[in-house]
């Protein structure tokens, strides 16, 4: 078999679609408060890890700091991105402030744990200046 079609371990297939979607997201605690230990990130990770399953995506990766999370998500093109974000961010927000009441002061947080906004970054794959230079090489037909 040639080259070009050996499996990949990230290329995913499914009726009509092969797929390799990834994305980054970083979520925020309110107000940017360091409210997060390791045992907290590590649930925090559990809770995401079960959401995401749920979506039929993979966290890939997962790390965080006191006042955010860094997540890499392998997601399928069914997946509304806001859609797993909301799901993301509102099942771990109400596990982690009913499980961690102690270090999450809701006076102080106004109710919230996570920020709003959030960042999302596509990831993986080749550059934008190659995926440009191959369909610019296209063969049109005359």
């Amino acid at each position: 078999m040639s080259p070009r079609w050996e499996a990949a371990p990230d290329v995913r297939r499914g009726a009509h679609v092969v797929y390799n979607l990834h994305v980054h997201l970083v979520f925020v605690t309110k107000y940017r408060r360091g409210v997060m230990d390791d045992a907290m990130l590590t649930r925090c990770e559990e809770i995401m890890r079960d959401v995401c399953g749920s979506f039929e995506a993979e966290l890939k990766e997962f790390n965080g700091e006191r006042d955010h999370v860094h997540l890499l998500v392998h997601y399928p093109p069914k997946v509304a991105l806001s859609k797993l974000v909301n799901s993301l961010k509102g099942v771990s927000s109400r596990y982690l402030r009913q499980e961690f009441t102690g270090q999450v002061n809701r006076a102080i947080m106004h109710g919230r744990f996570w920020s709003r906004s959030y960042f999302a970054g596509s990831c993986g794959g080749a550059p934008i200046t190659v995926v440009r230079q191959y369909i610019e090489q296209q063969k049109r037909p005359y």
